[in-house]
């Protein structure tokens, strides 16, 4: 599936607004994001506006869509940095190197299978190596115990079991598993 990879625009706030509430409505979205439809649906457009102008234009973060041609995006992987000594997204881990986290990942279900995915991975570990200050040494993310399809695409992918779990924020009958790529 043909598509660009680019970082999100400040003035796009309204079509991230869209495609967080699209992810939220997947049927795996119960283990695929820490947030539910009705929380972000509810935040009000300054939270987007905000959320937005950081992934376009920070250095800290980075937003990624996957646009098709007419314009549909089919897909989006957000990329934070985490310094060491700070605390994990998840809050159950410290950070002992610089390393970038990838979060918010999806892709549309008329784009999985056709490689898009990797592409967005592929962006996001490219943006990660070339940060010069601080030098990452590592990506990670994270993935529910439970989700099998999506563990199976990040291993295809070329990241490996850390060893690290955390309990579900919320839920501490399941885990989050981390998975990283280092530097290589």
């Amino acid at each position: 599936m043909s598509a660009i990879i680019r970082r999100v625009r400040t003035e796009e706030w309204e079509r991230v607004k869209a495609i967080r509430l699209d992810s939220l409505r997947d049927p795996v979205a119960n283990i695929a994001f820490l947030d539910t439809y009705e929380n972000a649906a509810a935040q009000p457009d300054e939270f987007w506006q905000g959320r937005t102008e950081g992934a376009a234009e920070g250095d800290s973060v980075r937003q990624i869509v996957a646009e098709a041609e007419g314009g549909r995006w089919l897909g989006s992987i957000t990329v934070l940095v985490e310094q060491p000594g700070g605390a994990g997204v998840l809050g159950g881990d410290v950070i002992e190197v610089p390393q970038t986290h990838l979060v918010g990942f999806y892709v549309r279900p008329e784009a999985r299978g056709t490689g898009l995915a990797h592409e967005l991975i592929r962006a996001g570990q490219e943006w990660s190596w070339s940060l010069t200050e601080p030098r990452i040494e590592r990506v990670r993310l994270f993935v529910h115990e439970d989700n099998v399809r999506a563990q199976a695409m990040y291993l295809r992918a070329g990241f490996k079991h850390s060893g690290v779990s955390v309990p579900v924020p919320g839920d501490e009958m399941h885990r989050e598993i981390e998975l990283a790529v280092l530097r290589g």
